[in-house]
């Protein structure tokens, strides 16, 4: 009897101790979700104040990535990290510009020994840390490690349900892998799913966009190119489950993705790119370049890129906008859309602005 009475008594401190930790852990992360939204809003208000800073970088630690998916031009098998100290230097580099977003992408940026360290450099400059990853290196000490670092936001592109040979990013492989940041990450997740590029069933994208919002993730969707690079108007399915994707999306600065709606039937759009001034893509080398698919364009080492040169390319007419499917630039430059109509011509070469393939 006595035995019987103990072990009731320490299920019932266990369950109490498991309330306790529960309740704790949604408070740090409401608390945690508090402090990032009103730096986002600061950063908001900065860039309408003030045009001569980028308000986002993404900035590649590591080319290698640990998938081969058939639609991405953006990883190698083979590259070492980018060394710490060079990548501090960049940071620093970008937070004197005034950069208020950076985000690490690859390749698989989890894949750089030393990532905890560059995230937390970003977070002790004043600066929003995001993260893209393919989510396969995830466990949860690697998600309180992330944590520990600061890191505000991650994203989590996912492909299909079942892994196929476009893609091994699929919701069987890593739906552990989102429970686990359901249970134990503090920072913002957002899932995106995928229309197009070889994508073989048009409907996962609805069953990973449900999935993302039962596990209190939000969800968005994304419309890659062909394999050829060119743009091509999605079939009726893709069209549909585009739709009704986006009545699933929740409401934050990453849905700001209206341009998809001309990019789903195939019309250009028309809005200014301020690609080179407001987002800036910085490659392994240190250079600075449009976005992951204009990579040659300026071209410019990060260390010697000035408030001239953003001012240059903030007014500078972009000839592959029209047809452009990169999210985070159209998203960036929505700060813009209502001024500053750009009066100089693009230098890049007409050849060069068809080669396009979104991959974020």
């Amino acid at each position: 009897m006595r035995l019987l009475e103990s072990v009731c008594f320490n299920r019932l401190v266990y369950s109490r101790l498991r309330g306790m930790l529960t309740r704790s852990f949604k408070f740090s992360r409401d608390l945690r979700a508090l402090n990032r939204r009103m730096r986002e809003w600061r950063m908001i208000a900065r860039g309408v104040l003030s045009r001569d800073h980028p308000v986002m970088a993404h900035i590649i630690p590591i080319r290698r990535c640990n998938l081969s998916c058939t639609y991405c031009n953006e990883y190698d098998d083979f590259s070492k990290p980018i060394p710490p100290a060079t990548m501090i230097e960049r940071l620093d580099q970008l937070a004197d510009l005034g950069t208020t977003i950076i985000t690490f992408s690859g390749g698989e940026p989890l894949l750089h020994p030393d990532l905890d360290s560059l995230i937390a450099n970003t977070r002790k400059r004043g600066v929003i840390a995001g993260l893209i990853t393919n989510g396969y290196l995830l466990t949860p000490q690697r998600i309180r490690q992330l944590n520990d670092a600061g890191l505000d936001h991650m994203q989590i592109s996912i492909d299909n349900v079942m892994p196929d040979e476009v893609s091994k990013k699929s919701l069987k492989v890593l739906d552990k892998k989102l429970q686990m940041l359901a249970a134990h990450a503090l920072f913002h997740v957002n899932i995106n799913s995928v229309l197009g590029g070889g994508i073989h069933n048009p409907q996962d994208a609805l069953v990973v966009g449900r999935r993302a919002i039962e596990l209190g993730f939000t969800s968005t969707i994304g419309i890659i190119h062909d394999g050829d690079g060119q743009l091509r108007p999605i079939g009726e399915r893709e069209r549909e489950v585009f739709l009704e994707m986006k009545g699933l999306e929740k409401k934050n600065f990453s849905q700001l993705n209206y341009f998809q709606d001309n990019i789903a039937h195939g019309r250009p759009s028309d809005w200014r790119c301020r690609a080179g001034a407001r987002y800036l893509y910085v490659c392994e080398d240190g250079l600075v370049h449009y976005c992951s698919q204009q990579r040659g364009f300026p071209a410019k080492p990060l260390g010697q890129y000035t408030v001239e040169d953003i001012r240059r390319e903030y007014m500078t007419k972009k000839g592959c906008a029209p047809m452009c499917t990169i999210s985070c630039v159209h998203q960036i430059s929505y700060m813009d859309f209502w001024r500053d109509p750009q009066t100089i011509d693009s230098t890049v070469p007409a050849e060069s602005t068809a080669n396009l393939v979104q991959i974020k």
